[in-house]
C-alpha cells in the first residue's frame, strides 16, 4: 500500500513539474499571412536612396506554429521572382528587369533562414537579435546577417548586401550605363534589404504552479 501511495505522489509531482516546464515556455507563436521583402538601392555621388519591393514572393514556412522564433523561422524559405520588382515607377522597373536582373544567371532570388540569435531581453522594449539568412543570387550563395525586431506582432529584419559579392559586376555596370544620366554616373553596389512577417501569440500559458 505504501508503495502505491509513493508511486502516486511521484506521478503527481512529475505531472506538476511537466506543467510548470510547459508554462515557462511562454506563448505558442503562429505565422500569419505572407512575407514582404523590401530593398533600397542607391544612386548619384550623393547616394540617394530608391526603394521598392517585389510583388511575387513565395514563402514556405518551416512550421506554422511553435513556442519560439527558432521553431517557426529557422528553415523557412522564400523564392523571389525578380521580374515582379516594384519601385512604384514603371519605367524604372522595366529597366531594372532588363538591365539589372536580366543580366544575372537566374531569374529568381532564393533565401533561407539558417539561424537566429536573440539579444538579452529588456523589459518593455521590442525583442531584438540577429537572424542569419542564406541568399542565393546569380548562382552565388552567401550568409547575410540581419538585425531583427519584434513588436506588436510584427517580425522585421534589415540588413545590407554588396551585389559585387554575388558576382553581379555585369549587372551593376549594365544598370549604371542604362541610367547613367539619371544616376549621375554612379550606381552603388550596396543594397539595403528587409523582410517582415506577422507572428501572433495564439495561446499564452498561465504562470507556473508553485
Amino acid at each position: 500500500m505504501k508503495k502505491i501511495v509513493l508511486l502516486a505522489v511521484i506521478a503527481i509531482l512529475a505531472f506538476g513539474s511537466s506543467v510548470g516546464a510547459s508554462e515557462k515556455s511562454g506563448c505558442e507563436l503562429s505565422q500569419v499571412g505572407a512575407v514582404e521583402v523590401g530593398w533600397t538601392g542607391y544612386k548619384t555621388p550623393a547616394k540617394v536612396g530608391v526603394g521598392g519591393s517585389f510583388d511575387s514572393v513565395k514563402y514556405t514556412p518551416v512550421a506554422k506554429s511553435g513556442n519560439n522564433f527558432r521553431s517557426v523561422l529557422v528553415g523557412s524559405t522564400v523564392v523571389i521572382d525578380t521580374t515582379t520588382v516594384n519601385s512604384k515607377n514603371q519605367g524604372r522597373d522595366e529597366k531594372l528587369v532588363k538591365f539589372f536582373f536580366g543580366m544575372m544567371s537566374q531569374k529568381n532570388i532564393e533565401a533561407k533562414i539558417v539561424d537566429i540569435k536573440a539579444d538579452e531581453k529588456i523589459k518593455d522594449a521590442p525583442r531584438t537579435g540577429i537572424v542569419s539568412v542564406e541568399i542565393d543570387m546569380n548562382g552565388v550563395k552567401k550568409i547575410v546577417l540581419m538585425k531583427y525586431s519584434f513588436k506588436d506582432s510584427v517580425f522585421e529584419a534589415t540588413g545590407v548586401i554588396d551585389i559585387l559579392e554575388f558576382n553581379a559586376n555585369k549587372a551593376l555596370s549594365s544598370i549604371n550605363q542604362a541610367c547613367f544620366d539619371l544616376h549621375g554616373g554612379k550606381t552603388w553596389s550596396d543594397v539595403a534589404i528587409s523582410f517582415k512577417t506577422k507572428i501572433e501569440a495564439l495561446v499564452c500559458n498561465a504562470k507556473p504552479l508553485k
